[in-house]
């Protein structure tokens, strides 16, 4: 029987054994392109006899130099929270997830130092699967010749990695993936990711201002810079009975109830009562319905929910469940 998957955060001096198969990346939201590269990882691990690794990092680099900078407004937006990255990850089955604090120490670390510290002494990478632009360490010194060099001398080899191209030709990417999540393009966020786009999230206490009203929610804090365009979606929850419920979720700050409010994804679960405090739930989004708006007042913000509530109850009885 294999082992559990390993989580590492930090440096580990437990390193996988009897070696890895790494690939390195941020893949964030894991769509077919990543789902695509994993394979091969694991499919190569599997015939050399090392485990599948990925190393990943917290927070993106590109995120860490625009705060750096004071520059937020080139930070990426986010696709999914770490712990949706880590159970698409071992979904395809990637064995051991080393999470790397990506900070200043990182930053500073030469090619030299991140190839004998962290991939040989940490990691014990046997065979490495980068892309042919891969570049690392301080001032980004660190190329493919660089790790070829490096794994003769030190017994990894290396293998790069072309594009992965969607059947109309284009190269999937994260940068894709956010822009169809930025535009609320569902179905084409959905066609990236080979299932429904989703966020998992425990259960919160809110200002109860929905059941007051006839359509109580179920609150979900979301990750710092959410990809996805704040509006009214159709939405599936997993985690609350056997089978999926039915519901409608606003992501957004409540323009008309609150001033300056946080972003947080509220879902009313159709025609059904749910006591779901403290519990940990997925929101999987099927269809956009509107854009989040400020209302005049509080009836009309009902009519409002009202109205969402029979698209999405319109939508179940074309779609089903």
């Amino acid at each position: 029987m294999k082992n559990p998957l390993l989580l590492s955060r930090q440096p580990s001096t437990c390193a996988p054994q009897p070696g890895s198969a790494l690939t390195i990346g941020n893949f964030d939201g894991v769509h077919l392109g990543h789902q695509q590269l994993l394979s091969h990882v694991v499919s190569t691990a599997d015939s050399k006899g090392l485990e599948p690794s990925v190393m990943t990092f917290v927070p993106h680099p590109r995120e860490y130099f625009a705060l750096r900078e004071q520059r937020p407004e080139l930070a990426p937006t986010r696709v999914s929270t770490l712990r949706d990255k880590v159970r698409a990850l071992s979904c395809c089955g990637i064995r051991h997830i080393h999470i790397r604090r990506f900070d200043q120490a990182f930053a500073q670390q030469t090619p030299e130092q991140f190839i004998e510290d962290i991939l040989v002494r940490q990691l014990a990478v046997k065979w490495l699967y980068v892309g042919e632009d891969f570049r690392f360490g301080s001032k980004r010194r660190g190329d493919i010749a660089l790790l070829r060099e490096a794994g003769s001398r030190l017994g990894f080899e290396v293998e790069t990695l072309h594009d992965v191209l969607d059947p109309q030709g284009i190269r999937y990417s994260s940068s894709e993936l956010r822009h169809a999540l930025a535009y609320a393009d569902i179905e084409r966020a959905s066609q990236f990711l080979g299932h429904p786009y989703e966020i998992s999230g425990h259960v919160i206490h809110g200002r109860k201002l929905g059941r007051t009203i006839g359509f109580p929610t179920l609150n979900v804090r979301v990750m710092p810079r959410c990809a996805l365009r704040s509006g009214i979606y159709v939405v599936k929850v997993h985690g609350l009975a056997d089978e999926p419920l039915a519901g409608v979720a606003s992501l957004g700050v409540r323009p008309t109830v609150e001033e300056d409010g946080q972003v947080l994804l509220e879902v009313h679960i159709l025609d059904k009562n749910v006591s779901a405090y403290g519990k940990l739930i997925t929101i999987s989004f099927l269809h956009a319905v509107r854009d989040e708006e400020k209302f005049p007042d509080l009836q009309t913000l009902t009519d409002a929910i009202r109205h969402d509530a029979d698209v999405a109850r319109n939508y179940f009885a074309v779609h089903g469940l």
